[in-house]
This record gives C-alpha cells, sequence and structure tokens, in this order.
C-alpha cells in the first residue's frame, strides 16, 4: 500500500518545497495537479513545457516519491464550448507530457450541465450525457495510445457519471481502455449515504482491476441533507470495513488523500497505517 496525497493539499508549491512536506510526513508521493502545485506553471495551452516536466519527474525520481495521477480536471458538457475545447486541449496536452514526469496517467471527473458549479442537473441523468461524456473522452484515449499514456475517470453523485454504474456505462461506450479513479464519498448524497459500503463493494466487483487509486475521504452522515466531508478519521464511516475491503481487492493500493490540509494531515496518514496494519 502507498499513501499519496494532492500536492497542492500540503500547503506548499514548487518541487523543492512538496519533496520535504512528504519527507516529513511520511507520505509516499502526490496527485499531482500542476497548475495548482507551480506558481509558474499556468492553467493554459502551452502552460507546461516538456522541460518543466522532464524536470519535475527528474526530481521526483531523486527523492524516491511517486506521481501515480496528474489531474487536469475539466467539465466536458459544459455550455461554453470554447471553453470545453480549451480545458479539453489542456488535458491532451498532459497526456503527451506525464510520461516526462514519471506518471503514465491523467485524470478528470465528467462534469455537469451545471457548468462551473459542478452540482446536479436533470441533464446530467441521460443517455444523451453519457454518450457527450464518453465522446470527449474517447478523443483524449486516442491522444493517450499515441503518446504511450492513459486516461482516468472520477465519478461523482452531482455529475454526469453520477453513480458507478453510469460511469461503466461511458467507459464501455468509448470502447477505449481507461482506469478508473474512484472516490467513495463523491457517490454519496443525501439517499444513499448509509449504503456507502454496499457502493463500494458494487465498484470494486464492476470496475475489476482497473482501479488506479482510492481517495481516502471521510464524512459525518446527515438525515435529509449531503453528508458533510470532515478530516480523514475523524468522520462516521466505519474505516476498518472500507480499507479491510480495498486491502482484499488490492494489497498494493494507492491511497490518496483529498481535501485533508495542515495539521489534520499527520492524523490522517497514521489512521490510515494503523487500520491497515490490522485489517
Amino acid at each position: 500500500m502507498k499513501i499519496c496525497i494532492r500536492a497542492h493539499d500540503l500547503g506548499v508549491k514548487g518541487t523543492g518545497a512538496i519533496l520535504s512536506r512528504l519527507a516529513e510526513l511520511g507520505i509516499d508521493g502526490v496527485q499531482m495537479v500542476c497548475y495548482k502545485a507551480y506558481d509558474d506553471i499556468p492553467y493554459a495551452p502551452g502552460g507546461i513545457t516538456p522541460e518543466k516536466a522532464a524536470q519535475i519527474g527528474a526530481d521526483f525520481r531523486a527523492a524516491g516519491a511517486m506521481i501515480p495521477l496528474v489531474g487536469a480536471y475539466f467539465n466536458p458538457v459544459h455550455s461554453d464550448r470554447e471553453k470545453a475545447a480549451r480545458c479539453e486541449r489542456i488535458f491532451g496536452e498532459y497526456l503527451r507530457l506525464c510520461r516526462a514526469m514519471g506518471c503514465d496517467t491523467v485524470g478528470s471527473e465528467t462534469g455537469s450541465f451545471n457548468d462551473d458549479s459542478w452540482t446536479y442537473h436533470p441533464r446530467n441523468r441521460t443517455d444523451e450525457a453519457l454518450q457527450a461524456v464518453a465522446a470527449v473522452f474517447a478523443r483524449l484515449c486516442d491522444i493517450a495510445d499515441d503518446a504511450g499514456s492513459t486516461v482516468a475517470m472520477e465519478g461523482s453523485s452531482g455529475h454526469v457519471c453520477w453513480d458507478v454504474d453510469a460511469l461503466q456505462r461511458a467507459r464501455r461506450m468509448m470502447g477505449r481502455k481507461t482506469k478508473v479513479i474512484f472516490d467513495l464519498y463523491n457517490f454519496l448524497d443525501e439517499s444513499n449515504q448509509l449504503d456507502y459500503l454496499s457502493i463500494l463493494d458494487r465498484g470494486l466487483d464492476v470496475f475489476g482491476g482497473e482501479i488506479l487509486l482510492f481517495h481516502m475521504k471521510d464524512c459525518r452522515f446527515a438525515s435529509g441533507r449531503h453528508p458533510q466531508q470532515v478530516p480523514f478519521g475523524t468522520g462516521d464511516m466505519d474505516l476498518e470495513a472500507v480499507l479491510k475491503r480495498i486491502k482484499a481487492y488490492d494489497s498494493n493500493a494507492v491511497l490518496t488523500l483529498e481535501g485533508t490540509t495542515g495539521a489534520d494531515i499527520p492524523g490522517a496518514v497514521a489512521t490510515i497505517q494503523s487500520i491497515w496494519e490490522r485489517v
């Protein structure tokens, strides 16, 4: 098992500072969103150069740190089609450069017809929406094939791929090889939050050996309302049951903290390590 974290959740920027924090915290690597982790990498076409990507990769290799995923999250069904096309182009550039960074996978969520709100919209749960998402990600998979990289997709209850089965349907529509970013909390809403272990079981079954990494989140359940994310290890989830299932699925799983920051990070890391050892 490896423990990672989003680079921009560390509270520092730049390769040197990121690697120092990883060493201090005993964390194996990062989910890298370059334009959030570096002041000199804008979110724009051409924002990262081949030279910069190669330097990041070399520095991480020298430090023995991993980058299992490059994040280039965007909304493929945004109503501003020019914006959607620009973001798709940026994602494609990362597919071409990620291997220089020591990573072969670039990922995104699947978006919402609520545009920048990234929240539930009735159109999200239609075949039209799935077909639109599949078409965009299929084009990106063609780029990945040429570049020797891989596309990863992440579902969420408010997005087009709103549950395990919708995400799998979109992947099958594409007819391409993709990986899955499994975020259990993302699939929860006011109606299904207490069924989280069944949702996890379904995902482990449906996605087989195609899960790239697991996002580690905890939450407090709220009757009639969306569950609220809290620092990992402080919520209502039965984390032993969650991690026991993941360990049985993949003893070498990559567990990536997302949304845990500051003083909450050491406790989250210790919680994962302690539970993993005993389940």
